[in-house]
């Protein structure tokens, strides 16, 4: 079977070492697109729950449909009762989105305050975490058992796939690569309920505690319009949601429901397919188009100049420094340098970016997560063919 050009070079040496599970450990999404970036300790949390996993199966879950729950308060109670921004909140929210103030009440006085989630998000300010270089990253994502993982998601919705493929003109290859790295393909869907992550998040984190009111808010609009219960559904300490990991306001702007039952639910694999490939079509994914390749140098100028999804250049540009592709008709408009750090200070691998490319860095803003996401799914699409 042949691999293309892009994946055999990082491919074949793990395809020798069994058992290399990966873990999601990108950055979680705001609603502008900006990253919340995950702190050390939870990393560190992940890497060890992902090493213990093994071949864990995808978790089976529908949140959709089974009813938004019979609950009604007078007032705030339990681990958040008394507190001015919550019940301040409530009353907004029942004021300006309909609901029913009493069925509010009821709710929030079921939530918990999550120390955990309060703690990782100090942990986060105090202790960003040391990066390892492109290579350590890469390596948590495209290898042997990701792939086999990859190939049997593609195999089993295959159908979807292709209609996802064809109606968004998005690449099978890459919704399987996101959903890969973001939970293994519903192996990690995270443990917190959304509705704690979210409102200990607004009320503990207060450099973010709008955005995250914000987001609490779409997450009530969200499970009334899909007729959930708002106290069911698990997700990331960030409220991160389903295969895709999407924040409430993505579900707003970019969910379908995709296998026609109705209701957009996130942990429904198919509706979370059609979701991600609606997700890069509407931030302009090409179709046809190149995402990135490696690239061939004359010099190391490459690696003393500004470089990045962030950075655009001319192919001439690019010329000038002596970075030429090493195959591939590329794309249409400016391109990017991606100079990747193979180890901190060490020798960076070159790449040309393109349009494509920086779709990908609309889902999570980060060189590395849209290289490794390239990567995987390049290697799953050659594992089908």
């Amino acid at each position: 079977m042949r691999l293309s050009k892009s994946v055999c070079q990082y491919l074949l040496p793990v395809v020798l070492v069994s058992g290399l599970a990966a873990c999601s450990q990108a950055p979680q999404k705001d609603s502008e697109g900006e990253t919340v970036a995950k702190p050390k300790k939870q990393q560190q949390q992940q890497q060890s729950q992902s090493s213990s996993q093994g071949d864990k199966q995808p978790q089976v879950v529908s949140y959709g449909g089974q009813g938004v729950g019979n609950y009604s308060a007078a007032g705030l109670s339990g681990d958040f009762a008394g507190n001015a921004q919550l019940i301040g909140f409530i009353e907004n929210l029942a004021r300006t989105r309909g609901f029913d103030r009493n069925y509010l009440y009821g709710v929030f006085s079921q939530v918990r305050n999550r120390d955990d989630v309060a703690r990782l998000w100090a942990n986060a300010s105090s202790d960003p975490g040391t990066p390892k270089g492109w290579h350590a990253y890469r390596d948590r994502f495209v290898n042997a058992a990701n792939v086999r993982r990859g190939v049997e998601f593609w195999n089993q919705y295959a159908p979807h796939l292709q209609r996802a493929q064809q109606q968004y003109g998005v690449p099978a290859q890459y919704i399987v690569g996101i959903m890969g790295v973001e939970t293994r393909w519903g192996r990690i869907l995270g443990k917190h309920r959304v509705i704690d992550a979210l409102a200990t998040s607004a009320i503990t984190n207060q450099r973010r505690s709008q955005f995250f009111f914000e987001e609490l808010e779409n997450y009530m609009l969200m499970t009334r319009s899909e007729r959930m219960d708002p106290l069911a559904p698990k997700g990331s300490y960030a409220g991160a949601m389903g295969y895709g990991q999407f924040m409430p306001s993505s579900f707003h702007a970019f969910a379908v429901d995709f296998n026609g039952d109705g209701v957009r639910d996130l942990w429904n694999p198919v509706d979370a397919i059609g979701s991600v490939a609606n997700y890069f079509a509407k931030n302009g994914w090409q179709p046809g188009g190149e995402v990135a390749v490696p690239a061939q140098v004359s010099s190391d100028t490459y690696a003393n100049v500004p470089d990045g999804f962030k950075v655009k250049y001319s192919m001439a540009d690019l010329h000038n420094m002596g970075v030429v592709p090493k195959y591939g008709r590329g794309s249409g408009g400016q391109v990017h340098l991606l100079a990747l750090s193979t180890v901190p200070g060490g020798y960076k691998e070159p790449w040309v970016g393109y349009k494509n490319f920086h779709v990908i860095t609309r889902y999570n803003r980060s060189n590395y997560y849209a290289m490794a996401v390239h990567l995987l799914a390049d290697a799953v699409h050659n594992q089908t063919k």
